[in-house]
């Protein structure tokens, strides 16, 4: 049986960027890739936290918690979760994303948002069992690569 361990990252290293980039290809269907300035930029951050899921040893799932003050109050948002196509099933994403939500308490915010595409069904089901309430609404994104001028 492995041992699970959900951490927050604070160091970089090469052994991260490595796990980093070995997962967003999990994530997204056009991963950029980190390098190690862009991984340090992250962790050196006063306004999100990467946090680590570990089997063994090994970097087997990950999230980002963002927060920020707004005038209704403290907001935080969970996104890019990813469990490792050989580690899922086995209560990762549960375990990251129930670390998620202590941080934002301790950080005293009033909610957690986050989006997930419906086509992933496992991750829609668990986000409801812990309590995540799909809201009605309409998600807008703005994308600057995508807007000349």
């Amino acid at each position: 049986m492995s041992v699970l361990q959900i951490e927050i990252a604070s160091a970089g290293s090469a052994e991260l960027v490595e796990a980093v980039n070995r997962l967003l290809p999990q994530l997204t269907s056009a991963p950029k890739a980190l390098g190690r300035e862009d991984l340090d930029a992250i962790l050196a951050s006063s306004s999100c936290l990467l946090i680590l899921a570990r089997c063994d040893g090994h970097v087997a799932g990950m999230l980002t918690l963002g927060w920020f003050q707004a005038p209704t109050g403290a907001r935080a948002f969970i996104d890019d979760v990813v469990v490792d196509e050989h580690h899922r099933g086995r209560g990762i994403g549960e375990a990251l994303v129930r670390s998620a939500l202590d941080q934002a308490r301790r950080l005293n915010a009033k909610t957690v948002d986050l989006t997930s595409r419906p086509a992933r069904e496992a991750a829609n089901r668990l986000y409801r069992r812990l309590g995540f309430e799909q809201r009605e609404t309409n998600s807008y994104r703005y994308r600057f690569d995508a807007v000349s001028g």
